[in-house]
């Protein structure tokens, strides 16, 4: 199951010209019908993933700036992809239109919200798609389907014309296999010249970070620096606990560091502060943009995502007036870390794909870890990169470079840069 009516955006038959900083992508077939889309196209329903939004809805009178922007540069419109229910998941299951199958491992779930957008690459059947990201649903379905996803700097890309989730973290992403397909797509949508490579001034390892995932440090972290250190030179490689580090530069942190975070063994309590704070202005935003619907309307939504709505419609926005602080404190702590050309690297996520249908509840730990990791980006705004790292025990493996906010082209450029070597790196690896 992939296509539907309602989705994401997803492209193939490509072929791209370069007309001095302008890509030209000829025959480029991009997929944009599904049952539950968050990007408007002209005459068509936008779905966002559940039946009673798309039953009272009217068809759009306009196609989002981002859709128009890669049709333009040459691509073919093929289909919307399904999606998580309101985008309000990271797990890509919908009760209602039926779950995307991950081409790398099918009895597992292959990530949202933007589900199809990335099975759809991964699968094959097209070059690249379009996905929207808040919390991480570019970033965790990339990770689970072994291919590239990129979230932007926040406000990089238009998001008119794109259903808000909670505007302080809505992005426009998009999936690729190949980096330099990845890189040229970014091209289009971030409108940016083409620019010479620039050498990352240092990579920053989050040790604490990769100590959350439960995947071999030398299926993960090593084969990174392994790979900068042939590319770059060992001497870029750095080494942080990204925890102290934030604990220490973002005070206001103070607001949301609960007793339980506190006492979590299994988490970097500063990172899962920020979670905090992320989740409850993303249930804030989320409430004043769907709340008057979903007391009116009452749609029927799956397990999981309706007490997640539900809650976000309850919420009083204890704390939300801290939340620009923490972004702001986020924002500058870590532009102080990387400077213009720094990187720094963590896991996309703590572990591999979780198993279809899973009990919800048996999936606490993991998604608290999982938030740890994708609240850095989203709160400071800096765009993130996830790369795959192959396969262990048969299930896919990613790691995840962060460049700060505006720096969307250098960050594309080093990818291109390392993932022939990452690959090599991978291959001695596995053997």
């Amino acid at each position: 199951m992939l296509f539907a009516s309602g989705g994401v955006c997803v492209f193939a038959n490509f072929y791209m010209n370069w007309f001095f900083f302008l890509v030209v992508i000829d025959e480029f077939v991009f997929c944009e019908l599904n049952y539950g889309n968050r990007f408007d196209v002209e005459g068509y329903v936008t779905g966002f993933g559940n039946p009673d939004w798309a039953r009272t809805h009217s068809a759009a009178t306009s196609t989002a700036p981002a859709v128009l922007a890669v049709l333009r540069g040459g691509a073919t419109c093929v289909g919307k992809t399904i999606m998580d229910e309101m985008a309000y998941s990271i797990n890509g299951e919908n009760i209602h239109y039926g779950t995307p199958i991950n081409p790398c491992a099918p009895d597992r779930v292959p990530g949202g919200s933007s589900s199809g957008s990335a099975v759809a690459v991964g699968a094959k059947i097209v070059d690249f798609s379009l996905g929207t990201d808040t919390g991480g649903s570019v970033r965790v379905p990339a990770s689970y389907c072994g291919i590239l996803g990129f979230r932007p700097s926040h406000d990089a890309v238009p998001s008119a014309g794109v259903i808000p989730m909670a505007q302080s973290f809505d992005t426009v992403g998009w999936f690729a296999r190949d980096p330099v397909i990845l890189s040229r797509v970014g091209h289009i949508l971030l409108q940016s010249p083409v620019m010479d490579p620039i050498k990352p001034s240092q990579v920053i390892i989050a040790e604490d970070c990769f100590q959350l995932s439960n995947i071999p440090n030398d299926r993960l972290g090593q084969v990174l620096v392994k790979s900068v250190e042939k590319i770059y030179g060992g001497h870029i490689v750095k080494h942080t606990v990204l925890g102290d580090y934030v604990k220490e530069k973002v005070p206001s942190l103070k607001h949301f560091m609960s007793k339980e975070i506190k006492e979590q063994e299994y988490n970097i309590p500063s990172l899962a502060a920020l979670s905090n704070a992320m989740r409850s202005l993303q249930r804030y935003e989320f409430k004043d943009n769907h709340g008057e619907w979903i007391t009116s309307v009452k749609p029927e939504l799956g397990p999981g995502i309706a007490e997640r709505v539900w809650e976000a419609v309850r919420t009083t926005g204890e704390n939300v007036d801290a939340c620009p602080s923490v972004k702001t404190e986020l924002h500058t702590a870590l532009a102080t870390l990387l400077q213009d050309f720094g990187i720094l690297a963590i896991p996309t996520v703590p572990g591999p794909p979780p198993k279809l249908q899973a009990d919800p509840t048996t999936l606490e730990i993991f998604r608290a870890k999982a938030f740890s990791l994708l609240s850095i980006a989203g709160v400071s705004g800096f765009c993130q990169v996830s790369i795959p790292l192959g396969m262990y025990d048969n299930l896919p493996v990613a790691v995840s470079l962060l460049a700060k906010q505006g720096s969307d082209a250098f960050l594309l450029n080093v990818v291109e840069s390392l993932y022939g070597t990452l690959k090599e790196q991978v291959e001695i690896t596995e053997k």
